[in-house]
């Protein structure tokens, strides 16, 4: 029970992050990990 328990909890975090990432893209952030996500003028992860 109590591994059900947990499972339950982890999927739900899951959950929660993937749809902040969906989120965020679909506002057009490009950088999800930067502070300033979206008003940076660097190309972050981008090769050059």
């Amino acid at each position: 029970m109590g591994n059900l328990v947990i499972i339950g909890i982890v999927a739900v975090l899951v959950g929660m992050a993937v749809r902040s990432i969906v989120k965020a893209k679909k506002q057009g952030v490009k950088c999800i990990g930067c502070p300033s996500s979206g008003a940076c003028h660097c190309d972050c992860g981008k090769e050059k």
